[in-house]
């Protein structure tokens, strides 16, 4: 009889466990989510849409349910029913609805799951689409495909989840100049942004080693500047891959990138990086350098590093292309910043280039204990792009070098070599993009085991960024608490002087990507490694099988 006692004890906190609904596995996960008892199901449901939301949610939400339609083999139809309101109030409403809420903060949404009916509320289309993306990954892996899957159980956990990103900025870097890739492959890094809510591409489209945006003033850039000879092997100057290496976006491409991204909730931010990287720049029309620079004539870069050839910049007609050229792309991207670089300018040339120390003299510029005269001379260029991009509506971010002397009031920072910039320029009153190079590039290897993994930018194990390093990253580390609002996000970057291929550009992103995610969106207190795992595991990873993306399996589950 004791046996039979002991074994009843040790069967109830087991049964009681079971009996637990099982919690969905969501990346980045919910900031508040309770599962209850019970399931809602979605094959063949009906969708009723709030008749007063916007064009863009009313076709996500199509776009929804043609793909649970597909998926299911069951018909969802969309209806924008009268008196939704009320019969949501009386507790009458059977299907699931999508309604406007003004009350939810931007970007966020709230999500109520019973048997009978799962309601979306949110106030703006980002929200509503991010409450679709949480919807899809509560389903089988097969909702994303594009084939019948008639064997799954095609229903929602009861649940309510009320979710919101902690940071504003959610971005990822797309280096396109060290090596081109195409339209396709970008709208490929766009959607798994957007599973993972990410909602800022930085487009890297100008470099040393290959100009990549059309520019009807100054055809050159593209014709000579989108080229080079062939791309060094590794880092080994005196080799030659003997291939001839470049591409360019035309305006059309470029428009049909921006629209693609805004229906994922993604704002593409361009970035021209002057004065220095302007190498394609300067081999497409060479009277933009300075006097004496060696080695003559320009040539686009065929290999990596940082030139000590850049803009001529006290000549008033490399400002005029400066200006010429930002507006131009300010043209093709409706979002409010543009990022002007500044990073990396060696000032060696402005040293004895006639021009620039004539500027230097014109403009009173002096050399101090804070920065030299040439550094302001820097300062001078960000300055003057910074209220020609403000004619044009918008604001400038620029990497942390633009510190180097004195920063106009209204300039973003994006924090790179470590996180000392973004403190300092919190500290100063600017607005910071956390983006410290020793957590977030994903240029770097995923590994401390060298030889286990390709050719990278990195070839230190210190130096790697493994995905517990990544996940574990608290941009609010060493911040005064005073500061902290100045911290509009974070952003993932991947830069492209090894990565040539798509398969190899996915094997670096992926899964970090989503590792980074939870670092954008989960407060600190909702984030663990060990559940972030299980999710991956269970879900992320077949679902980037699914969808033909490379990637590279975390040695925790290999």
């Amino acid at each position: 009889m004791k046996k039979i006692v002991l074994a009843l004890a040790l069967l109830v906190p087991a049964l009681s466990w079971a009996a637990r609904p099982a919690t969905p596995e969501i990346v980045p996960v919910p900031q508040k989510m309770e599962i209850t008892k019970g399931s809602f199901k979605v094959k063949g449901v009906g969708i009723n849409c709030d008749p007063t939301v916007d064009a863009r949610t009313l076709k996500a939400v199509r776009q929804f349910a043609d793909r649970l339609s597909l998926v299911t083999g069951r018909t969802s139809d969309v209806a924008s029913p009268i008196g939704l309101a009320k019969a949501v109030e009386s507790g009458t409403v059977r299907g699931l609805y999508f309604i406007k809420d003004p009350s939810v903060v931007s970007e966020g949404y709230k999500l109520s799951i019973d048997k009978k009916a799962a309601i979306v509320r949110a106030s703006d289309y980002n929200g509503f689409f991010y409450a679709i993306q949480t919807i899809k990954q509560m389903l089988p892996v097969s909702v994303y495909g594009s084939v019948q899957d008639t064997k799954s159980k095609w229903f929602l956990p009861c649940c309510e989840i009320e979710d919101a990103p902690r940071f504003g900025y959610r971005g990822l870097l797309l280096d396109c100049c060290r090596h081109f890739f195409s339209v396709e492959e970008v709208k490929k890094v766009l959607d798994v942004m957007s599973m993972y809510k990410l909602n800022r591409l930085h487009w890297h489209l100008t470099e040393d080693q290959g100009w990549r945006i059309e520019i009807d003033k100054y055809p050159k850039l593209t014709e000579i500047g989108a080229f080079r000879d062939y791309t060094i092997i590794k880092r080994d100057l005196n080799s030659s891959d003997g291939t001839r290496h470049g591409g360019f976006y035309t305006k059309d491409q470029i428009r049909d990138v921006v629209a693609y991204a805004q229906a994922l909730g993604i704002t593409i931010i361009p970035e021209v990086d002057m004065p220095g990287h302007m190498v394609a720049a300067l081999a497409s029309y060479p009277e933009l350098g300075c006097a004496g620079s060696e080695p003559q004539p320009y040539k686009v870069r065929t290999y990596w590093g940082v030139s000590k050839q850049v803009l001529n910049v006290g000549k008033e007609s490399t400002m005029k292309f400066l200006e010429d050229v930002c507006d131009e792309v300010a043209d093709l991207f409706p979002g409010e910043y543009f990022n002007i670089g500044g990073d990396e300018c060696p000032k060696d040339e402005w040293k004895t280039d006639p021009d620039c120390q004539a500027k230097i003299k014109e403009l009173g510029l002096v050399s101090d204990e804070k920065a030299s005269a040439e550094d302001r001379l820097q300062n001078y260029v960000t300055a003057r792009m910074q209220k020609f991009l403000a004619t044009k509506g918008k604001k400038i971010i620029g990497w942390d070098e633009i510190l180097e002397g004195e920063l106009a009031p209204g300039a973003t920072v994006m924090s790179w070599r470590g996180t000392k910039g973004g403190i300092k320029a919190a500290a100063q009153g600017f607005d910071v993009i956390m983006s410290p190079n020793i957590y977030c590039y994903l240029d770097h290897c995923q590994s401390t085991d060298l030889e286990s993994e390709p050719y990278c930018i990195t070839m230190k194990p210190e130096r790697a960024v493994t995905m517990p390093k990544l996940y574990g990253y608290e941009p609010y580390t060493d911040f005064p608490e005073s500061d902290r609002h100045h911290i509009l996000g974070v952003q993932g970057n991947l830069w492209t002087e090894f990565i040539g291929t798509n398969e190899y550009l996915e094997y670096m992103l992926l899964p970090r990507l989503m590792a980074l995610s939870e670092v954008q969106w989960c407060q600190p207190e909702n984030k663990d490694y060990d559940r972030f795992l299980r999710s991956l595991e269970s879900k992320e990873l077949p679902l980037l099988k699914l969808l033909g993306y490379n990637f590279r399996t975390p040695d925790e589950l290999r």
